[in-house]
């Protein structure tokens, strides 16, 4: 059995709002997991089971084979990490790593030892006299994990721990929380609703939307194989395209451009979507300007463009669809003018309209 084991959980409250539908998840040892999700999916409720902070309603939960549902959070061996820090504000640094072994009893010489090669790993060592309002809000942070892995317990639980950083500070301790995971070798589970964290720090990506798991997977097999039209929209940034056309003769229409079928789908398929809705999905990075061989070409008219440095984001009318287009600074097109881009036949999705679920075999395993 893996280390950490959910099987059907569920959480319903009093009032009969179900947060959380038969989430099954198998977790093992050092593993570092995410639950992404936009606000009100359920990730920090079960993160929050996971903790015994909430009660499970139905379902099991196991660590290490044995059932816990019952056991308190002290008893799990779990430390956490909350969004708000909570720092004792009157403590030093150093006692705010120190007061959990304190609490425990631990000899006073090995705190000193442990507050000391923690406040190292973190880059605390001149801060260890201060107040935590000395402190930025990203050391401040770093305090917070410190109090954590100081612990040495089995399981690390994260709950938007950045959300409340500038977008410098957050890039820098994304690094660092990887690190620390990579030389503690802790079961680490890290909620957020930040699709950057997610793809950048997880070993594999639990998505959720209204409470239910949607695709469970390493960042790669998210981005390259979606299972349905939410997670390919999730997943990405800008979010993938996604255009609703009706299936006729094979072949479907966008704008004035007519997309034969059979270069994506196999002849089955396309004769059980005769007539049918679905959508044609493709990433914003995932097309070339102009005319190229194995590719759908696709006429266009150029709205606006966004120069990020790195990149463009161009917004595009399809006839009365819109797309965004991720190009070359120095590719820019003009905008207010017609131009023509290629999407290549492996970077075309196609999703069943009324089930969401993609229809396309899986572009890379």
């Amino acid at each position: 059995m893996a280390y950490l084991t959910l099987k059907n959980i569920n959480k319903i409250y009093p009032n009969g709002f179900h947060a959380v539908h038969d989430f099954n998840l198998e977790i093992e040892r050092g593993e570092f997991i995410v639950f992404v999700g936009p606000s009100g999916c359920g990730k920090s409720t079960t993160l929050r089971m996971i903790a015994g902070l909430e009660n499970i309603s139905k379902g099991d939960f196991f660590i290490n084979g044995v059932r816990a549902n019952d056991k308190g959070p002290r008893e799990r061996e779990i430390a956490m990490v909350f969004q708000s820090y909570a720092l004792y504000p009157h403590m030093s640094v150093y006692d705010n790593l120190a007061f959990g072994l304190t609490l425990q009893g631990v000899d006073e010489d090995v705190i000193e030892e442990r507050v000391l090669k923690t406040a190292k790993i973190l880059g605390l060592t001149e801060y260890l006299d201060r107040k935590p309002r000395a402190l930025s809000g990203g050391q401040r942070q770093r305090v917070a994990v410190g109090r954590a892995i100081i612990r040495k317990v089995g399981v690390f639980l994260m709950d938007e721990p950045l959300s409340n950083l500038d977008a410098k500070q957050r890039v820098t301790m994304r690094s660092e929380i990887t690190q620390i995971h990579r030389e503690t070798k802790a079961t680490t589970i890290y909620v957020t609703h930040d699709q950057t964290e997610a793809m950048t720090m997880a070993d594999r990506i639990v998505v959720m939307k209204d409470g239910y798991i949607q695709q469970v997977g390493s960042p790669f097999e998210l981005y390259f194989n979606p299972v349905n039209m939410f997670v390919a929209g999730f997943i990405g940034e800008p979010p993938m395209n996604l255009i609703p056309v009706t299936v006729e003769n094979g072949k479907v229409q966008i704008g004035s451009n007519e997309l034969d079928l059979k270069y994506v789908l196999d002849e089955k398929k396309i004769a059980d979507y005769e007539g049918k809705d679905i959508v044609v999905g493709f990433r914003p990075e995932g097309i070339a300007l102009g005319a190229h061989e194995n590719s759908y070409q696709l006429d266009c008219f150029v709205e606006l463009t966004e120069l990020l440095g790195d990149n463009t984001n161009v917004y595009v009318n399809i006839g009365k669809d819109r797309a965004i287009l991720k190009v070359d600074p120095h590719d820019t097109p003009e905008t207010d003018v017609n131009a023509r881009f290629s999407i290549a036949y492996d970077n075309v999705y196609l999703f069943d309209k009324e089930t969401e679920r993609v229809i396309t075999d899986p572009k890379r395993k």
